[in-house]
């Protein structure tokens, strides 16, 4: 009987893989740093299986990011016109956050789309901005982007 991966895996899952591949990681590597098989991180990254709690936060300290960065980008509610209920009366963030250097306002804009989450996830954008960023003199990074921005709007 075939079963569907959760959409909510599903994107956290990708945004694992995102993370991942912009740090230059291998699943061997990720996978070696969590105490699991590169086999477990790619059914991670598939979503074919949930990431629990404490997994997650293993996670997020190794790819240095908070835990809300797995679930940026996730549509308010999956599969639900209705909102997201409230937590109990009394229930806040953490006045510190826990772990990570990286502060959820530091995080990248959430993917609009799942359009900009696969360009992201592109093998060919991570090195386009890899190489981007390994050109020291920023006025020469400044010419650089006028002309692939004048490629672009051919």
């Amino acid at each position: 009987m075939p079963t569907t991966s959760n959409p909510v895996d599903v994107h956290v899952g990708n945004r694992i893989r995102l993370r991942r591949t912009l740090l230059g990681m291998s699943q061997e590597r990720l996978g070696n740093a969590l105490g699991l098989t590169f086999q477990q991180v790619q059914k991670y990254e598939r979503g074919c299986n949930r990431v629990g709690a404490s997994r997650l936060y293993d996670l997020a300290c190794v790819l240095d990011v908070p835990v809300a960065f797995f679930f940026a980008g996730l549509p308010d509610p999956v599969g639900s016109m209705e909102p997201c209920p409230s937590g109990p009366e009394g229930v806040s963030e953490p006045a510190v956050p826990l772990g990570g250097s990286m502060a959820v306002g530091d995080m990248p804009p959430p993917a609009t789309n799942t359009g900009d989450l696969a360009l992201f996830s592109r093998r060919e954008t991570i090195e386009l901005v890899r190489a981007y960023y390994g050109i020291e003199d920023s006025s020469t990074r400044r010419r650089v982007l006028d002309l692939v921005r004048s490629m672009g709007a051919c």
